[in-house]
């Protein structure tokens, strides 16, 4: 009974009896109150010690079935950590799984939504098969993995919506039978009123009115972000108040704009359905602002909300409670008396527990076996080293013992017999290594997709030239392996600022909208963060949008988007969703603070997850274009800002080449030094390579092109074997992503070890570049700058050779 799903049903009045009617409506007041009574046992839970923290809810329950009632098949949620009603009453999420979340429980299954890697009440429904393949999402209700941030779903809502604008419109895509029915979904969107104050919601308010699609946002506004009035928060106290400018009229496109009051469920129903009902056959987005909402437990388990709110207040709340007036309604209507009430509040209680006490039996359960067996191989240890009985008493002490106390104990043992060579430390050992990588499954895996489709998984595909092979400007590489892929793949979608009409400020899309038409090549408005969760949201509705960023200093406005959402979409899910989109940006050199930016330390901490390309020049970039297309992971590939015009060689399968990603390159060979070097420096590298050769130098360059993953294959510590220095070039601040390519070198590959001389790292200055060829030239890498350093660096080797410069 605990783990059965009770699913809420549509009231269709000109159709059902009366009979019908009380059924539908006392098997929503059931679930109202199972949810309410998760809630409470939820925040004891965590009061008791059981579970780290808890976020419920609690008072938002009767809008949340309503908006159920007209969520469907094939539909998509992006919302917030209030939702757990509407995992409820869609069928989304158990009252079981729902607890094993709380208690962060990583066996398989038990969390269906993130195998206990996000707090509760973050949902994720499979798109991905346990082969890697996509789930029929026409047949499931859907939701997008939830984040933590109180406004970041926002962004990936405006995508999810314009997924179905696309396969409405475009018949090309009708072939993907598993992603849509002729567009007919709605994209359902939660938010709390507090954080309609965020820019994300506002930009993607505004995206979505312009785009014109089905995009439903649903404001619970309780009247606080945590201790924090409407006043401090809203202009007008009121978010619809303040969005009227939105509605649509005769002439011009817009919102449909509702207000309903949050503890109403008739009027509730209503607005529900004749809302949805607008957004879907009519791709007009919505709004529906539910008010008078209460948020009986307060904001979360970390304290009380009596703390700030007025006794007049709290007894208005009381007064006001959801479930409470849904109550007095079933009274006063004669749908229910008051013993059936009490009979259904009663079975919520029972109902609630059995699901709490099974999810934490089977979460005990999971780890019992291990702290068994780690009791064990400490007791047999402690016939040479009695001390360490004491280690597996206490262990055997802990009735409800976790996983870290397990592990602790058995490392602590292991470190005190590391003396004591013995067969019984030898099994033990074997035994712990073992668990090693269990746990990393469990807590560590799924960072990327890994599947069939994965980048490593592409075939590597050499660039072809001919006699015919014509030498031309970098952008029109691009532009032909552009060309080539949107006609060879329907999926394809591009958009960003300035991308469609004039095809990138650098022509990288020149003529490309007029041939593949405006869904597919788009311009955007000035809105990185909802460029960005366009793009995601298109993803996750089996597209391949590539998302422009004008300058990579403009990423930074996005970074949130895509380091909470996007970078940590598959392993949050444990695999079972993947969103293969790709960020293009141009970088580095250039004049002026603001378009010569380098800022990869800052990515490199921010997007593990994603991959991370940064070509030294535009055929390389092409081919890696051409892997990731064919792949499903995402990525950010930074182009060259300086390179659009040098002259390149276009390959006769420009469309088809690929460039393997991990995989560096060594550009030059030598026997002096190793230079590691990526993105426009690379150039001035091999410039000061060839001055440095008048002085008896020799440089080996080394291009990883890229830097998520770095170096696979270890080319650069096998330079250093030979050469025996390492000097880092790059734009970036010093001790940035030089600092990174060192750890890897130096650490990772095991470099420290064939060094005869310090390594060097040549960096930008701290400031970014003041404006004009003065500045780039004082304040980022110059050629003469890297001659003088790689000089320095075998002066120091042998300074009888190479006499001191200055």
């Amino acid at each position: 009974m605990q783990n059965e799903k009770l699913i809420t049903n549509a009231i269709d009045t000109s159709e059902l009896s009366f009979n019908d009617f009380k059924s539908i409506v006392i098997n929503d007041y059931k679930i109202a109150c199972e949810s309410r009574q998760a809630s409470i046992l939820g925040r004891r839970e965590v009061l008791t010690g059981k579970a780290k923290f808890g976020i419920f809810g609690d008072g938002k329950e009767i809008p949340q079935i309503a908006m159920a009632k007209a969520f469907k098949n094939g539909d998509w949620r992006s919302g917030y950590y209030r939702d757990q009603t509407f995992a409820f009453a869609t069928g989304i999420s158990t009252l079981k799984a729902f607890f094993a979340q709380l208690y962060a429980n990583p066996t398989a299954g038990a969390d269906p939504f993130s195998s206990g890697r996000q707090m509760n009440s973050h949902f994720a429904t499979k798109s991905i098969n346990n082969d890697g393949s996509w789930n029929d999402l026409t047949q499931i209700k859907n939701t997008s993995s939830d984040i933590s941030p109180t406004g970041g779903q926002m962004a990936r809502l405006v995508g999810l919506a314009y997924a179905s604008k696309l396969y409405r419109q475009n018949k090309e895509l009708e072939y993907l039978k598993n992603f849509s029915v002729k567009g007919n979904e709605v994209a359902f969107g939660t938010i709390g009123n507090a954080s309609t104050s965020e820019g994300v919601f506002f930009e993607s308010i505004n995206a979505a009115g312009v785009l014109q699609i089905p995009m439903a946002i649903s404001i619970w506004d309780d009247a606080y972000g945590i201790s924090v009035p409407a006043k401090y928060q809203t202009t007008k106290e009121d978010i619809s108040e303040v969005l009227k400018g939105f509605q649509r009229d005769a002439k011009v496109a817009g919102y449909e704009i509702y207000k309903v009051k949050g503890w109403d469920y008739p009027a509730l129903c209503e607005v529900y359905e004749k809302a949805i009902q607008v957004c879907r056959d009519e791709h007009v987005p919505v709004l529906i602002h539910v008010t008078e909402l209460t948020q009986p437990q307060g904001h979360s388990s970390s304290g009380s909300h009596e703390r700030y709110k007025s006794k007049e207040r709290l007894q208005w709340e009381n007064d006001h409670d959801c479930i409470k007036k849904m109550r007095e309604w079933m009274l006063e209507s004669a749908i229910a008396t008051e013993d059936e009430i009490l009979e259904i509040e009663k079975g919520a209680k029972t109902v609630v527990r059995e699901a709490q006490k099974e999810a934490w039996y089977e979460f005990l359960e999971g780890i019992k076996p291990e702290q068994k067996q780690a009791i064990d191989h400490i007791t047999a240890l402690a016939k040479y080293q009695p001390e360490l009985a004491k280690i597996a008493g206490q262990l055997a002490s802990i009735a409800d013992a976790q996983r870290r106390e397990v592990y602790s104990a058995v490392r602590k043992a292991l470190r005190l017999s590391a003396k004591f060579e013995s067969e019984e430390r030898n099994a033990f050992l074997s035994w712990y290594k073992k668990q090693q990588d269990l746990n990393f499954e469990r807590y560590s895996a799924k960072l990327h997709s890994d599947t069939m489709e994965s980048p490593d998984m592409i075939e590597v595909v050499p660039a072809h030239y001919d006699d015919l092979s014509k030498m031309v400007d970098g952008r029109e590489v691009l532009n032909a392996c552009f060309n080539e892929n949107f006609a060879r793949d329907q999926r394809l979608v591009a958009f960003g600022e300035d991308l469609g009409n004039i095809g990138d400020v650098n022509q990288g899309f020149a003529g490309l909208q007029a041939k593949y038409g405006e869904l597919r090549v788009t311009d955007t408005g000035i809105r990185e963060m909802t460029i960005m969760g366009q793009g995601i949201g298109l993803a996750l509705r089996g597209l391949k949008p590539i998302a422009e960023i004008q300058y990579l200093d403009y990423l930074i406005f996005a970074l949130n988007v895509l380091s909470d959402d996007l970078a940590s979409l598959s392993y949050r899910t444990n695999g079972i969703q993947k969103a293969p989109m790709i960020v293009r940006t141009r970088g580095h050199r250039l004049e002026g603070i603001w378009h010569s930016g380098s800022p990869i330390s800052m990515l490199l901490g921010s997007l593990r997850g994603m991959h991370l390309c940064v070509p030294r020049n535009m055929t390389q970039a092409a081919g890696m274009y051409n892997t990731l297309f064919r792949a499903d992971e995402p990525a950010l590939v930074i182009e060259c800002l300086n390179g659009y015009r040098l002259k390149e060689k276009l390959p006769t399968n420009v469309g088809d080449f690929t460039v393997p990603l991990g995989k560096a390159e060594v550009l030059e060979e030598g026997s002096d030094l190793t230079v590691v070097s990526y993105g426009s420096t690379l150039r001035i590298v091999q410039e000061a390579a060839e001055e440095l050769a008048a002085f008896g130098i020799s440089v080996e360059i080394i291009d990883p092109q890229t830097l998520l993953p770095f170096d696979t294959g270890h080319i650069c510590v096998n330079s250093l074997k030979k050469t025996n220095k390492l000097l880092v070039v790059d734009e970036d601040v010093p001790g940035g992503a030089s600092a990174y390519i060192l750890q890897k070198v130096l650490e990772e590959q095991k470099g420290y070890f064939h060094l005869d001389a310090q390594p060097k790292t040549l960096s930008a200055k701290a400031h970014r570049p003041p404006f004009g060829s003065d500045g780039d030239y004082f304040s980022k890498p110059s050629v003469d700058d890297v001659v003088e350093v790689i000089y320095q660096m075998m002066h120091e080797a042998n300074p009888q050779r190479f006499p001191a410069l200055f």
